[in-house]
């Protein structure tokens, strides 16, 4: 059985099937192959299932904190399958929406294994058999998974990957999280609450290294204010598995110790998802996993394109989505703008929470940069007071010449939502002048932004 589509799309997450949709949207004739789930990694087993059990434990947290709001709240405990339930239960509810909407746009959905025998072609692996299909253009969206360290692999009983962390067997009591990036930090921040006695080991000399060095160090004794233990420049040589509990043997400062835990998340980063896809062959170049792409996701080799988290960093879902739909429109005739990767926000969903979108400090001086730096913390926000929120910080990062705004970095109570304020000042080439004459609604955190931005030039209001 052969079909001819003008577009097929190679994974259904948030980069293949929005670029499915779109493409749909201009008059293409598409198909979209998935082998596990609508909605990829993402919405099955990343962003959103972790964002709802992240909010079980901000809930949970703030019920222990109930007496300063005037409230009784007596006899408080959680049931961790009924927490899990919750999280699945919405991923199955999105994910039953990303297939209403591939049909809502006619796109052709074919469940199955993909490879490219050859350009044009599309060749799945079904559990009817094998089909076959062409296109003219093809776009490669097949995401990543999680990396595993040689000794340190998975084994989902006592070791485990973001996915066994996100449907628990039990509650960890002693848990080691080997790396502090977004998923590390979350489950971290997600355990910890919920009382586990969470370690954290960071091979970088900080955790959260992706960050503003001053942000990083904030959330850092944060974390350590709620018993979070923190090991930097720190790495774990060996795990010795037993019967229910590891021995590791961490590193640090030449010296190895060892200690046991009875539960141990590996977050030390991803893979691209390249096997079976048949590239090499094609002629499309891949380095450490992950496809080479011009800044318009072409591969090189012609009516091939990579998306998402399969095309390399950053590895977030609304760049991956952004790139589909730019494809999508360059597929269409269209003359899109390419995705610039800094001006891409970063969100991570810990207590307190962490965003981030443009240049840190240290990445604009070694540019050679002049630049001018501003900060306000929640302790001067009246709204981050009344809300019981008053640890967190925004910064700012200026060209001293021009006044454009270089990077904004926060940490702090629902920064995940403000710092698209500044995102949308970046797209829009805004300066500090335009930012000052903004008017900010009173009392909102946002309030915070304008602060950060005057307090660059010395001229901050409220501190």
């Amino acid at each position: 059985m052969s079909k001819s589509f003008d577009m097929i799309v190679i994974g259904a997450g948030p980069g293949g099937y929005v670029a499915a949709i779109r493409g749909a949207q201009l008059g293409l004739n598409v198909a979209v192959v998935e082998r596990e789930h609508l909605g990829g990694i993402c919405l099955n087993w990343g962003c959103i299932p972790t964002k709802a059990m992240l909010r079980t434990s901000e809930v949970f947290h703030l019920m222990h904190r109930a007496k300063e709001f005037g409230l009784k709240a007596d006899g408080i405990g959680y049931d961790l399958p009924a927490v899990v339930k919750r999280s699945r239960g919405i991923a199955k509810q999105l994910n039953s929406g990303v297939g209403h909407l591939l049909k809502k746009n006619k796109v052709t959905v074919v469940m199955g294994e993909a490879s490219i025998p050859a350009k044009g072609k599309v060749q799945v692996k079904t559990d009817k058999g094998v089909e076959d299909l062409t296109a003219k253009n093809i776009v490669i969206a097949t995401g990543a998974r999680a990396r595993e360290l040689p000794g340190l692999e998975a084994d989902g009983d006592l070791v485990w990957t973001y996915k066994h962390a996100l449907v628990p067997n039990r509650m960890p009591k002693k848990l080691l999280v080997i790396g502090s990036g977004a998923i590390g930090i979350e489950f971290a921040s997600f355990y910890n609450t919920l009382g586990a006695d969470t370690t954290v080991v960071e091979v970088m000399d900080r955790i959260l290294p992706v960050e503003d060095a001053e942000i990083s160090g904030f959330a850092k004794k944060q974390f350590e204010k709620q018993s979070m233990k923190i090991r930097e420049k720190t790495m774990v040589k060996q795990l010795d598995r037993g019967k229910g509990k590891v021995i590791a043997y961490i590193e640090q400062g030449g010296a190895v110790t060892k200690e046991e835990f009875d539960t141990v998340i590996s977050a030390v980063g991803i893979v691209g998802n390249t096997e079976g896809l048949g590239l090499e062959a094609l002629g499309v170049k891949v380095d450490r996993t992950h496809v080479v792409t011009d800044p318009h996701c072409r591969t090189g080799v012609d009516g091939v394109y990579a998306i998402g988290d399969i095309a390399g960093a950053p590895w977030l879902a609304h760049k991956a989505s952004h790139e589909g739909v730019m494809v999508a429109e360059l597929i269409a005739g269209g003359h899109p703008h390419a995705v610039e990767a800094d001006s891409i926000a970063g969100c991570t969903y810990c207590q307190p929470q962490i965003a981030s979108v443009g240049l840190t400090e240290a990445q604009a001086k070694e540019k050679g940069l002049g630049i001018k730096v501003g900060r306000f913390p929640f302790i001067g926000n009246g709204k981050a007071i009344a809300l019981g929120e008053p640890e967190g910080m925004i910064k700012t990062v200026f060209d001293a010449k021009t006044g454009a705004l270089l990077g904004a970095h926060m940490v702090g109570a629902e920064v995940t939502e403000l710092i698209q304020g500044y995102v949308v000042g970046r797209q829009l080439e805004t300066t500090e002048e335009d930012l000052m004459q903004t008017v900010f609604p009173h009392p909102t955190l946002s309030e915070m932004m304008h602060e950060a931005v005057l307090d660059a030039w010395g001229r901050a209001i409220h501190f």
